[in-house]
This record gives C-alpha cells, structure tokens and sequence, in this order.
C-alpha cells in the first residue's frame, strides 16, 4: 500500500465515541498500515482518559506512530495532507478548507459516518458530494455491518488474542485480579455496565439482585457508577465492591482502550452505549445490550431496532423475543427491565452462541481502515 499522508479531525461531543474511534482509526492507519497519520483533537482530556501518556499541555505530541495536535480556534497555517477525514462531519477550519482546495491535485475529503445498521446506508456508502463553492468533492464513508460498507476497526490479530484469551482462564483471572476485581462463585455471571442515563436500570438492578446465579457487574467510574450509587443509596468507591443480594457491584477505574477490550472479552454480558464499546462489544463475541445515543424524537430507536433485526436473525422465535424485550426495552428506558430479565438470562446461552457467529460474520467484512485506505487510494489514482 503506498503511504501517504492523512490528516484526521476530531470533535469530542460524547465523551470518548468520537475519539476513541478517531484514535483506532488513527493507530491502525499509522501502525498496522504504515501510514503517516495526523490527528487533530479540540478535547485532549477525554483522549487522556483513553489514552494516559497523552500529555493535555502539549499542541503537538507524538503518540505512538502518530502524529497528535491539539485543535483549537487559532488554527495554524499548515499544509493540508493527500488524505483528509472529518470525524462524524465535523466543520472544517475554514483557512485549511481554503488551502485544500488550492492544493493539485486536491486532497480525498472524507466524511466519516456514524455506524448505522440501517438499510439506507449501504445505498449512500461511498457517495460524492461536490462542494458548492470550491472545487472540492467530499465522500461519505459509512462504517457497517455489510460488504456494501466500510465495516467496522478491526486490528491485525486482534480476533486471535481475544480467542486466546477467552481460552485461557487463568490469563482471565489474572486481568480482573489486576483490576481489582476479587473471585466469584462458580455459577455467578460477570456483567460490564457502561451507560448513558437509563430509567430502566433501577429495575435491572433489583432484578440482578434477586438473581439465583448471582451478578458481578462491574462499572467504570463515571454516569453508570454514578446512577448505581443513587440506586442504591450508597457511595461506592473506585476500587470497592458492594453487596446488594445476589448482586456485587465492583467499582473501577476508567480502563484505557486495550484494557477495556479485555474487559468485553472476559464478560459473560455487557452494556455498553454509543458507537466505540459499542464496535467492541460486538467483536468480543460476547452477548451484548446496545444503549444508542439518544437522539430527538426518539430517532434512536430506529437505529437499535435496524441493529437489532440483523443481530438476532439467525435465532429462534422465542429468543428472539427475550433478547429484544431487553434490547428495546433498554433503549426505550422501559420500567420493565427486571420483569424480563429472567427470560433473557435464562436463554444466556443462546445469545452466546449467536455473539461468536456475528462477530464471525462482521468480520468477514474486512478492516475499515483498510477499506477506507484503498478508497482513498482509487480516488488519488
């Protein structure tokens, strides 16, 4: 693959979505590709919690293989690289917009997408859309779960280390015991929990706590462990766990990505919220609860509800039917979070198996940046 130069813009809006795919995108065009990647980030704190050797006081630092400059209103005169990303369509600084266009031959314009299952995006995935005044083209590059899309990040190896992992249990113990995390009965089920505000977890969590299993959810400090603690009325702090019946809360750090990615792998479910654990929730072949970004006018809904019909289409009526009483249940911030709990758990096994075969079948659809650099590639020819 010939290298080139990439200039990626992120936006943090939510957190740690926006760069925590930013930054994937960015390490594996950089690293797993040899590409020479440069990442521009208006929130250096939020990449920090992903990323601990960011420093927040630097405007331009190395990290890793990539090149990280601070984004800010005072936007230097730089030359624009052959390859330029808006991250989920954020605006571009208009000097260097200017200069793109300036440039011959001009740069590839990209506007990544958000992931979406739904059917409309295999039909607008790679779509031009020329600029009204400069003579600019930007393409839209749809992230996806068909080969009609750009798929989703997935590292080299990255699918034999998780197997590798998932095999080895003493390698499992030692990473909960290196995050704090204690042992548990036999038959307990290990939970992650990361979410946005949901009135349906209340009820989920006195479901949990009357489980004859037994649930160890574990919950990065942040909104989750905070609406936990107001649950159950009681401070839980980071490094500490809390007995509610049958149910352990376990209270950790915020994890940087690849510590996070074991988590997925060593959970026998997980929550997770937005587009990042989201991507990794899936490829842990774990069975997964999806919280979609809300959005107005419940537009979410449609989203969890595409993923969901793809997600499930393999599995019988009936587990079907336990799996999206939870899944939308969750998304609509249902009250009846506990009710339909039992079924669902009681079928855990089943949406095990569908985990594997879906991760399998994403998969198939090869490596996005890999994707999205032989688009760009064609395009430059």
């Amino acid at each position: 693959m010939t290298r080139r130069s990439w200039d990626i813009f992120c936006s943090v809006v939510d957190n740690f979505g926006d760069i925590g795919v930013c930054w994937r995108l960015a390490r594996r065009l950089s690293h797993g590709l040899g590409q020479n990647v440069r990442l521009w980030v208006d929130d250096l704190g939020s990449f920090k919690r992903l990323r601990p050797e960011v420093d927040v006081a630097m405007s331009a630092q190395k990290v890793g293989a990539v090149d990280v400059r601070h984004w800010t209103s005072q936007f230097p005169d730089v030359g624009p690289a052959q390859i330029v990303v808006e991250g989920f369509g954020v605006r571009l600084p208009d000097p260097y917009l200017e200069a793109m266009a300036a440039l011959r031959p001009a740069p590839v314009w990209i506007n990544l997408e958000y992931l979406s299952a739904e059917p409309w995006v295999d039909e607008h995935h790679g779509l031009p859309s020329p600029h009204p005044r400069l003579p600019l083209t930007k393409y839209f590059f749809f992230p996806g779960f068909t080969r009609a899309t750009g798929g989703v990040l997935i590292e080299d190896g990255l699918l034999d280390a998780r197997n590798a992992f998932q095999a080895d249990a003493e390698a499992m113990t030692r990473f909960r015991r290196s995050i704090g995390l204690a042992g548990a009965g036999a038959h307990a089920r290990w939970v992650s929990l990361f979410c946005y505000e949901n009135a349906a977890l209340p009820a989920l969590v006195a479901a949990w706590a009357a489980d004859a299993h037994g649930i160890q959810c574990i919950v990065p400090e942040g909104y989750a462990l905070a609406q936990v603690e107001k649950i159950v009325a009681r401070k839980i702090a980071v490094g500490t766990s809390a007995d509610i019946g049958r149910l352990t809360v376990h209270a950790i750090p915020f994890l940087d990505l690849d510590q996070y990615d074991r988590l997925l792998w060593s959970c026998d479910l997980n929550f997770v919220r937005g587009e990042e654990s989201f991507v990794r929730a899936q490829l842990a072949a774990r069975p997964l609860i999806w919280q979609a970004y809300p959005q107005d006018a419940d537009a979410h809904l449609d989203k969890s509800a595409a993923f969901l019909t793809r997600y499930m289409d393999v599995l019988n009526e009936a587990d079907r039917e336990a799996g999206a009483a939870l899944f939308d249940g969750w998304n609509r911030q249902s009250i009846n979070g506990g009710a339909v709990w039992p079924a669902f758990a009681g079928r855990l096994g089943a949406f095990s198996a569908n985990a594997v075969r879906w991760a399998d079948k994403i998969a198939e659809n090869g490596d996005l940046a890999v994707n999205l650099a032989k688009f760009c590639e064609d395009q430059l020819e």
